[in-house]
This record gives C-alpha cells, sequence and structure tokens, in this order.
C-alpha cells in the first residue's frame, strides 16, 4: 500500500507537517518495505487559496490510499474522499513512527475534516 505523509523535509526521518496542503512535502511511502518517493509541495506552501485541493490531486496522481497528517480541512478532506483517499489525522514524529504507528493500528481513519478552512 502507498501512504503519503506531510513532511517538513524530503526524507523517513524528517517530522510529519501537521498542515496538510500547506507542508513543504509529501513522502509517498511504501508500507511493506518503506521506499519512497519525496514531492516538493513549495508551489502550494505560500498559495493563497486551493493548497489542499492542489495537494490532494498531487497525492492521488502518485496512488496514494491513506494520508497521514496533522490536520485536514474541510476542502481537502473532500478532494481525498473523492479521490478514495482515506486520512488519518494527529499523526506525528517523524514519517518513520507516523507510518509505524498507521500500521500497527494507533492511527485511525478520520470520518471527516478536524480543523475548520485554511490553517
Amino acid at each position: 500500500m502507498k501512504i503519503a505523509v506531510t513532511s517538513t523535509g524530503p526524507n523517513l526521518e524528517s517530522e510529519v507537517d501537521p498542515r496538510f496542503g500547506r507542508a513543504p512535502y509529501f513522502l509517498i511511502v511504501d508500507s511493506e518495505t518503506f521506499d519512497f518517493e519525496a514531492l516538493d509541495n513549495k508551489e502550494n506552501v505560500n498559495a493563497l487559496k486551493g493548497a489542499g485541493i492542489q495537494a490532494a490531486g498531487m497525492v492521488s496522481k502518485k496512488g496514494a490510499e491513506v494520508l497521514l497528517t496533522g490536520f485536514c480541512g474541510p476542502n481537502a478532506f473532500k478532494a481525498m474522499s473523492a479521490a478514495k483517499i482515506g486520512v488519518a489525522n494527529n499523526a506525528g514524529g517523524t514519517v518513520r513512527d507516523a507510518v509505524e504507528a498507521y500500521l500497527d493500528g494507533k492511527l485511525p481513519l478520520a470520518d471527516g475534516a478536524d480543523v475548520e478552512g485554511q490553517w
């Protein structure tokens, strides 16, 4: 399974970024091998609006089935749901920690957005 994680940096030891649409990077991690691809999200970091929707498109194109992040707003959550990508909020620690927590059942999928509007 491919797991997308919002990240402050381009590797598994980078911290999870709590912001979905404005995270500097997304890491697409293979849940079995922990091989990963780092996606630079610099175009959305300072976007005036639509960052979450644009980020959802980027993650979807890479085939992610799940997103691990700190917080996900309503528009981004709707975009992720439309792409059939599950969202687990409250992820923290390193990217590796977050993926392991999800795989261990410690990060459940959310039923909806957990913040209002933009971060």
